[in-house]
């Protein structure tokens, strides 16, 4: 493995390093305002187009379909080329993908387009968390993807709400894909401001980047573990509620304005805690305690969920499941992001990044299978039940780390 330039942490300087982290996260976070009005468009655009439960789930599962197939291979593309070309690659691939479903009406255009701004979404990330985990380490470290994932909350809280009133009341969607075609080719003008460290480029073996390393390291190493472990828990979570919520008040009989509100609740929770994570993990005691408070929360917000009819007793719901989703995603990235070697980084982020995906596929047709043989209470229920189950294993896996990865 050859460095075409000096690469750790510690050779970029300051300015560089505030310049490239605003430019990422301006470019992330309007990345995820159009993600996010994804989770609001789509589920609304399936349901008038008169899909049933199972086929929404399958849908809604075609966006992680290609990020789970290619995520590992991606991690091998970002070390190569730099985070800085496969983040604009990503941009402009979102583009095309929301592009095909505003002029092909119908399954197939939503489909082609689900599976292009998956394939997108995934690139932009593995990037962007690739080039801001070189830039620090500790407590730094979880100040960085913190305030990184603080901006992807602001562009979740502000992507529904701008769905919501795009979103005509009765049939079609409008201007809505167009409208996030526009905010996707901002992301990617905004990339082209990356430079220095944003650009480097590192010469590594396939056998060094490929699915069998990953597994070896998957196998190996306990911190590795504990991260793929937070993320999958988090992104059943989250793909249980942000694929079904829009469903659920739907069913309700409520307002696309009043649904965007209410997604967006969360992703607002989100962004308020996520600049304190690192003083939060201080104050609780460590990393432990804090990823199984962050599970916790998650776990009693979607428990609950189904049997919540009112809009305050919801949106007290969505408070815990904010807060949990606001601790568990950064948190897996700097537990990992410290467990592998720099020249490692972008394949394991890879594969974390891959299990993110597969339970964000096969929730949707999970909890679609559990919603049509026993309604919202059973889906909701039995989701929460599950990741409380899984806090046993989370709080095993943590007792086995050094101390130093314990925060």
């Amino acid at each position: 493995m050859t460095p075409e330039k000096p690469s750790s942490a510690e050779t970029v300087a300051p300015a560089e390093a505030r310049r490239n982290f605003f430019v990422i996260c301006l470019a992330l976070g309007l990345c995820f305002v159009v993600y996010s009005m994804l989770i609001v468009a789509v589920p609304v655009y399936g349901l008038r187009l008169g899909a049933s439960p199972l086929v929404l789930g399958a849908v809604l599962s075609t966006q992680y379909l290609l990020p789970l197939l290619f995520a590992i291979p991606l991690g091998g593309v970002v070390t190569r080329y730099g985070g800085r070309a496969t983040l604009l690659a990503g941009a402009w691939l979102m583009v095309a993908g929301l592009l095909s479903m505003h002029f092909w009406y119908g399954y197939p255009g939503l489909v082609l387009g689900q599976l292009l701004v998956g394939l997108a979404h995934l690139q932009m990330v593995l990037s962007a968390q690739t080039l801001i985990s070189n830039l620090g380490t500790g407590p730094r470290l979880e100040q960085y993807f913190g305030w990184y994932s603080t901006w992807l909350s602001g562009g979740q809280v502000v992507g529904p709400l701008l769905a919501g009133l795009l979103l005509p009341e009765q049939d079609g969607v409008g201007q809505v894909f167009l409208a996030m075609a526009v905010i996707a080719a901002l992301s990617a003008i905004a990339g082209l401001w990356l430079t220095g460290q944003a650009r480097e480029r590192l010469v590594v073996e396939r056998r060094e980047s490929g699915f069998r390393a990953q597994w070896h390291l998957m196998q190996t190493s306990r911190g590795v573990q504990l991260s793929v472990l937070v993320t999958v828990l988090g992104m059943f979570a989250l793909g249980v509620y942000g694929s079904y919520l829009p469903v659920y008040l739907e069913s309700l009989a409520m307002s696309p304005v009043v649904i965007g509100v209410l997604v967006s609740l969360r992703a607002g929770v989100s962004m308020v805690i996520r600049p304190f994570m690192a003083r939060l993990i201080a104050l609780v005691g460590g990393r432990g305690p804090a990823v199984l408070l962050a599970l916790g929360s998650l776990a009693i917000g979607i428990a609950l969920l189904g049997f919540s009819e009112q809009i305050v007793l919801i949106g007290l719901l969505a408070v815990l499941v904010g807060l949990g989703s606001g601790l568990t995603q950064p948190l897996s990235m700097v537990i990992l992001a410290e467990s592998v070697d720099k020249e490692k980084r972008s394949g394991a982020l890879g594969m974390r990044l891959m299990a993110n995906r597969a339970i964000h596929f096969l929730a949707p047709l999970l909890f679609g299978g559990l919603l049509s043989l026993g309604g919202f209470p059973l889906a909701f229920g039995a989701s929460g039940v599950a990741i409380a189950l899984a806090l046993v294993m989370t709080q095993r896996l943590f007792g086995t780390l050094p101390a130093q990865g314990r925060g």
